[in-house]
């Protein structure tokens, strides 16, 4: 089934991000060799592909797992999470209906 993980950033944390990304992003390509993520990309802090140095308010996951639990317990050892980007993670089912 897919679940969908939405989390919110502290405020302030590309420094964070920036530090924590070759491993959240090195995790994530685990699931897109294994054909299970949909979608994945951070939220820009401003209306801008590239918000600079106004870095990102959070990020959205669409990927398939095995069930909710283990969605959570993947996003749980996020290296964003580790490192403290995220202030809140929520992890729930998702319906693809398009495209």
């Amino acid at each position: 089934m897919l679940y969908a993980i939405i989390a919110e950033d502290i405020e302030n944390s590309l420094e964070k991000r920036l530090s924590a990304r070759p491993d959240h992003l090195a995790r994530l390509q685990i699931l897109v060799d294994a054909g299970r993520i949909i979608i994945a990309g951070p939220h820009p802090a401003i209306d801008n592909k590239d918000p600079g140095t106004n870095g990102f308010t959070g990020s959205l996951i669409v990927a398939e797992f095995d069930t909710l639990d283990t969605a959570k317990l993947w996003a749980d050892e996020d290296p964003y999470v580790k490192a403290g980007v995220y202030k809140n993670v929520t992890v729930k089912p998702f319906k693809k209906v398009f495209p």
